[in-house]
Formats: C-alpha cells, sequence, structure tokens
C-alpha cells in the first residue's frame, strides 16, 4: 500500500490525522538530522497498528512531503 503524507514539524504534540484520503502528521521533532523522518515512522506506525520495520520512505526524505509504503 502506498500512502502520501504531509508533515509539520516542531508541533505543539505528535499526532495524524487524515483529511481527504492525505495523513497530515504533526511532529514534536524538528526537521533536522533525520529526527523527525523517525518520528513520522514511530507515529505512522502507532496510528496503522503495525510494525516500523514494515513502513519505508519511497520520496520526500528531505521534504514536507512524503510517500510511504506500508507492507
Amino acid at each position: 500500500m502506498v500512502v502520501e503524507i504531509k508533515v509539520k514539524t516542531n508541533s505543539k504534540e505528535s499526532k495524524v490525522e487524515v483529511k481527504d484520503n492525505i495523513y497530515y502528521v504533526y511532529t514534536k521533532s524538528p526537521a533536522k538530522e533525520n529526527k523527525a523522518n523517525i518520528e513520522v515512522i514511530d507515529l505512522m506506525a502507532e496510528y496503522l497498528n503495525i510494525s516500523k520495520r514494515n513502513i519505508c520512505i519511497k520520496r520526500g526524505i528531505k521534504s514536507k512531503k512524503k510517500i510511504l509504503e506500508i507492507v
């Protein structure tokens, strides 16, 4: 399954919202040193109730718009 997400870093709380089939992931972590990407994977795994190793960032490592592959 392929999922499009939009990331908002430095938020007050970490959460996942879905609007119009796009996941909005709010992270407390900054977008430096890959911290936000790690938190995105953690939050999506928790939200979807799957293991973190089943989620891979296919596109957008350095972008706020990302494409995740979920196996």
